[in-house]
């Protein structure tokens, strides 16, 4: 079987074909290649998406193509210049294309305009709704939710993990009973292939089914051999002395306001669990993604508190006379 991957370079795509190499496939990745090496034993074709005929050096046929493009147009350019050479379909969509956070839907956004800017941000789940329109009914819509896991670079899960291996008295958000999912980069890549290998076709929501904070926190802490300290810090208190919810600087990686964004992380994911994505345990997640970390060099950086962020929070928490959950 012959399989496209275009990305190939980094984080999922990487894995995928990764993956899709160690299944007896011969992969072929097409990327500009600035962001990474694709796995050994694979060929990189050097293309430029950007670009009218960008796909030009890709030669033959493909029985699968997997894309994980966030930007329409991209993605338009691609079914156009293989169209007659390309098997089934898949793009890797997201959950972000649901345009109600407050409840777990299936509303989604409209599609981005085609002349609206696609590398604002805030536009990122209207363009993967785009993405999905070209894709085509018969494509794969591989609608994934928070990917963790080795080579991770976002910092979302990895700060949990480097956090609780660091010890000491942690802050953890919100409430230990507010539900989280994710997936691992290996588990979603494994399934991607193998839905792709079978056929299937529309809309699944790829990532685990919601469990607790608290029970994340505990299956990291599991994973690593430690006990941490928590210190459960409110939304009220984290809103007032602005930590940022989700992602980046000054945040808490893994939590996000409520009610807004209560059906965020609440999905419904059984019947892509019938279909076959299989979720490994957090504690074995959270041991591999330490042992990358450590083995490359990896600061945690992108997402998070610093120390003396978190110390200082912790101490005007105590000042201020709140309770905890320790």
């Amino acid at each position: 079987m012959r399989t496209l991957v275009l990305g190939g370079t980094r984080f999922l795509s990487r894995q995928i074909a990764r993956q899709a190499r160690d299944r007896g496939h011969e992969v072929v990745c097409a990327a500009r290649g600035l962001s990474g090496e694709p796995p050994p034993g694979v060929e990189l074709v050097r293309v430029d998406r950007s670009e009218d005929g960008g796909l030009a050096p890709l030669e033959g046929t493909f029985d699968l193509v997997i894309d994980v493009a966030r930007h329409p147009s991209v993605l338009r350019r691609a079914v156009a210049e293989l169209a007659g050479r390309a098997g089934h379909w898949t793009f890797v969509s997201s959950c972000s294309v649901y345009s109600d956070t407050g409840e777990a839907n299936q509303a989604l956004h409209e599609p981005l305009p085609a002349d609206a800017d696609e590398n604002d941000p805030e536009n990122y789940g209207p363009a993967k709704v785009a993405c999905e329109r070209i894709a085509g009914d018969g494509a794969l819509l591989v609608r994934a939710g928070l990917i963790v896991g080795p080579e991770d670079q976002s910092d979302r899960f990895t700060y949990w993990v480097d956090r609780l291996a660091r010890g000491g008295p942690v802050l953890a958000p919100g409430s230990p009973d507010e539900l989280v999912q994710l997936v691992d980069v290996r588990d979603l890549a494994a399934w991607t292939i193998e839905a792709a290998e079978k056929g299937l076709a529309g809309p699944y929501d790829a990532i685990s089914m919601p469990f607790s904070r608290g029970d994340l926190l505990a299956e990291i802490a599991e994973g690593l051999e430690v006990r941490p300290e928590l210190i459960w810090a409110g939304q009220d208190f984290l809103l007032a002395h602005k930590v940022e919810p989700w992602m980046g600087p000054r945040s808490l990686p893994l939590w996000l306001p409520l009610p807004e964004y209560a059906g965020f992380m609440t999905r419904d994911t059984s019947a892509t669990l019938v279909a076959g994505l299989r979720i490994r345990p957090v504690a074995d997640t959270a041991r591999d993604t330490l042992a990358w970390q450590r083995a490359s060099g990896h600061t945690v950086s992108r997402s998070g508190l610093t120390a003396a962020e978190e110390s200082e929070l912790v101490r005007m928490f105590e000042a201020e006379g709140h309770g905890s959950l320790r």
